[in-house]
């Protein structure tokens, strides 16, 4: 060991021993630098004291005044008491200086850990971190009203650098809106109150990605509850839960003014609507977003006394889709005789709500062109789905409640993956037939051996998180490689409608420009935001993505006008008026490949013309003709021991 290891040793342990070494140290330290060149000064002086003992007392001076321990002259005992006075102050000074520095730091490392109280009115807050997050985050930001800028509060159980440095990664710069974070467990009452949500102007409690997320989303609602208490005025309060056995509790903790979405049955319903309408969750993803058109509620004094038909054609760049009436409810779509009463408002589609200026619009509209021949109906579906998940039973329902008679399921499941148990058949007749089988869908050469020839439509789900060691979006990526591979082998393009978990795989994903890929978690966030902006919507949202009712369809052009005419889009209202329908916008088909809006255009001008072409799309709001409900058995969301044998099998459901 050299000499050199030796004394940096020695010196460590010194240090090492108290704070009266660290001291003594830095005493010695700093007069071995400040007397040598205190000495070097005056030596070098030209008028500097002749006397040896001149000199030293200069020395000392430098030496006192450099140290801040006094300069004063005279007999020993008198400059040992002035360096005495000089340690005193200067231990006094440095001592404040350390208190000083203490608490600045630790209020700092406070103000780190995101533990002190917001003082804001009139801000959004979020509760909880999800993927979600960043979709409704930067949907906050882009509702805003320019010139009023508020504050979007985030609270969850996650360190506050990280989350402000996720929110800059994905969501970008926030303009004049404030991003806060606050880091702790949003169900902890005490925790809860630094956001002031009993000032907000709205609550959003979204899911984690965990397997207890419903219950936190439970905890964090009953946390909420305690800090509002039970009086009525507090803020709308908005939560996402996953399963429906906690949509009820869910409710009772949200209180009167809560509103509880249910994100896999949502994400379900898309998934059974896009199979028989291609390319709706283009049109919802640009419905449900801020950067264009969405919708709004306007004043209806312009038409009190008059049908709904007449608001059709009442706005110029807004389109009437419904009526919110004076007791609060919420019709959608309703027939164009619909008188409206006094005290209603109507629902339309518009950028935003200055732009819905009543201006009549019948002069537009020109008769000889409309389609007068009865649209053909809806033929029974043959479709396929691959995979299974905890929405699969939801999305087979859905598919069920939806089929015209004759139509028929095949699922197909991966024997690495929960399936559905065998089921008896079920009494009567149904609409559609499940049947099911199992595969290796991990091998593209599975996939090749089938003949997607009578498919009109095919369903590819990833597994659940946790299933396996990969991510689900990875098996979801190899399956529709296989599909890939298959259109280029046949020549024949599929009708593929994806559901992926991450929204980075959606460039991923080897579909055609246009296909339908659903992400649940941008889905859940775009419809939160839009509901925390006005909760009058969550009852249109919720029809709108309900197997009854009325949703939004795109039918061919040819059932509304002449194919190949050139007219107005108000033409194409009065005709969706005729029908019962409420147009909204069109799909141009030489476009449907080109992005960013795959040729969807919402709410154009009424007087906009166009020719519109045999394989244009209408978007309309209408309400699919009934058919007789049929009973069916319910379809087992199952654990591992449901799990099907590796072997293939089938069997009709019903």
């Amino acid at each position: 060991m050299s000499l050199r290891d030796r004394a940096r040793y020695r010196f460590d342990r010194t240090l090492a021993r108290s704070t009266g070494s660290l001291m003594g140290w830095l005493v010695v330290s700093c007069l071995a630098v400040v007397v040598p060149v205190s000495a070097l000064l005056v030596w070098t002086d030209p008028g500097a004291p002749p006397s040896l003992s001149g000199r030293l007392t200069a020395v000392w001076r430098s030496s006192a005044e450099t140290l801040r321990l006094g300069a004063v002259d005279g007999t020993p005992p008198r400059m040992l008491l002035a360096a005495l006075l000089g340690l005193v102050a200067l231990l006094c000074v440095s001592t404040l200086v350390g208190v000083i520095t203490t608490g600045l730091a630790e209020r700092l490392a406070e103000l780190s850990r995101g533990r002190s109280t917001v003082l804001e009115e009139g801000h959004a807050v979020v509760l909880g971190w999800s993927d979600q997050v960043f979709t409704v985050v930067a949907e906050l930001i882009a509702a805003q009203v320019p010139h009023r800028p508020r504050a979007v509060v985030l609270l969850a159980d996650v360190d506050k650098t990280e989350m402000e440095r996720a929110l800059a990664a994905h969501v970008g710069p926030s303009g004049r809106t404030r991003l806060i974070c606050r880091s702790g467990p949003a169900s902890d009452p005490g925790v809860l109150a630094l956001v002031s949500p009993r000032t907000a102007r709205t609550v959003l409690v979204l899911p984690s990605g965990g397997p207890t997320a419903d219950a936190e989303v439970l905890r964090t609602l009953l946390a909420l509850r305690a800090v509002l208490g039970e009086d009525a005025e507090g803020p709308p309060v908005l939560a996402a839960v996953r399963d429906d056995q906690y949509r009820a509790a869910a409710r009772l903790a949200a209180g009167p003014r809560g509103t509880v979405l249910e994100t896999d049955t949502v994400t379900a319903r898309l998934i059974a609507q896009c199979v028989r309408r291609p390319g709706l969750s283009l049109v919802l993803r640009d419905l449900l977003d801020f950067a264009g058109d969405e919708f709004h509620l306007a004043d209806a004094d312009a038409f009190h006394g008059r049908p709904f038909g007449a608001a059709l054609l009442g706005h110029a760049s807004a389109c009437a889709v419904g009526l919110l009436t004076s007791q609060g409810r919420t019709l959608l779509n309703p027939p164009a005789d619909t008188v409206i009463a006094p005290g209603s408002r109507l629902i339309i589609l518009t950028r935003d709500e200055e732009a819905a200026r009543p201006e009549e619009c019948r002069h537009l509209v020109e008769r000889p062109v409309i389609a007068t021949a009865p649209p053909h109906p809806e033929d029974a579906a043959h479709v396929l789905l691959l995979g299974w998940n905890r929405r699969a039973p939801l999305v087979v329902d859905q598919l069920r409640r939806t089929a015209r008679p004759g139509s028929v399921l095949d699922v197909v499941t991966d024997p690495s993956v929960p399936a559905p148990a065998r089921e008896p058949e079920p009494s009567g007749a149904s609409r559609l037939s499940v049947r099911f089988q199992s595969a290796a869908l991990s091998r593209p050469e599975t996939l090749l051996g089938f003949d997607l020839t009578p498919y009109d439509g095919t369903v590819v789900l990833g597994p659940d998180p946790g299933d396996g060691p990969d991510r689900p979006d990875d098996r979801t990526l190899v399956t529709l490689l296989a599909l890939r591979l298959v259109e280029e082998r046949t020549g024949r393009q599929l009708r593929v409608v994806t559901e992926l978990t991450d929204d980075r795989n959606r460039p991923l994903a080897p579909l055609d420009p246009g296909s339908d890929v659903i992400v649940s978690g941008e889905l859940t966030g775009l419809l939160m935001a839009q509901i925390a902006q006005n909760q009058h919507l969550a009852a249109v949202f919720d029809e709108l993505f309900s197997a009854d009712g009325s949703t939004i369809c795109l039918r061919p052009a040819g059932h509304y006008v002449c194919p190949g005419s050139v007219t107005t889009f108000a033409t194409v209202v009065a005709a969706a008026r005729d029908r019962g329908e409420c147009a909204i916008g069109y799909r141009r088909h030489d476009r449907r490949a080109t992005p960013p809006d795959h040729g969807v255009r919402l709410n154009p001008h009424k007087a906009e013309r166009r020719e519109w072409s045999p394989d244009d799309q209408v978007i309309v709001v209408a309400t699919d003709p009934p058919t007789p409900p049929t009973p069916g058995p319910p379809i087992p969301n199952p654990t591992r021991e449901d799990a099907p044998p590796t072997h293939h099998r089938e069997h009709a459901s019903d």
